[in-house]
């Protein structure tokens, strides 16, 4: 698919540019908190054991794979070799607790569902979606929780014309939060929580939290 290659290419390069300057610690630790306060706003709803798994599909180099240090974490990107050749912020070895697969999602191999899945802002970065959330449906546990991202179309004329036309070329995919909504709803997953997390013109930026 031409248009997932190029957002591919893109992402890297976007990376890059995003981080040139940038001290290593100092980001992360930065980006830990983050991923902390997104936890935050979720933790009451899905129970977190010391033996809890946890897949991070689309991770990229700080993805949210980095806030727990204490679990066993699977963390799944198609660009991992590019990010630790090329990027000095990502090395697999600060990580001991993760298993890093080189993967795009809908590629991913399952041997064993996670008890939660999340899919952090890569969702419409894939090349098949239906298959993805497919992916990503089959690789949560039945008794497990789901945890997404998005970037969710505010109106319908906008979301059709990036659809024509590359106004995010780093997303190949364009929908608004009642269709992410249904790519679960009709695999069987019940939605949970529906957090806004950034109100903007174009998109606003969602947690959805599901149980399967």
């Amino acid at each position: 698919m031409l248009k997932w290659r190029l957002a591919q290419w893109v992402e890297l390069r976007w990376w890059k540019r995003y981080l040139k300057g940038k001290n290593k610690q100092t980001y992360l630790n930065w980006k830990r908190e983050y991923w902390k306060s997104v936890w935050n706003k979720i933790a009451k709803v899905i129970p977190l054991t010391p033996t809890s798994t946890i897949a991070d599909m689309g991770c990229g180099p700080a993805g949210i794979f980095i806030a727990f240090p204490g679990h066993s974490v699977t963390a799944i990107d198609p660009l991992l070799q590019q990010y630790e050749t090329h990027l000095p912020f990502f090395e697999r070895s600060d990580y001991p607790n993760c298993l890093f697969i080189t993967s795009g999602i809908e590629d991913f191999e399952i041997a064993s569902a996670f008890d939660i899945v999340f899919c952090m802002n890569a969702i419409n970065h894939v090349k098949d979606m239906e298959k993805a959330v497919d992916v990503i449906v089959k690789a949560t546990k039945r008794s497990g929780y789901l945890v997404i991202s998005i970037d969710a179309h505010n109106h319908s004329f906008f979301k059709m014309l990036f659809r024509l036309v590359p106004g995010d070329i780093l997303h190949p995919h364009q929908y608004d939060l009642k269709e992410y909504q249904s790519f679960l709803e009709k695999r069987g997953i019940k939605i949970k929580k529906t957090e806004l997390l950034k109100q903007e013109f174009f998109f606003n930026h969602y947690l959805i939290v599901a149980a399967a």
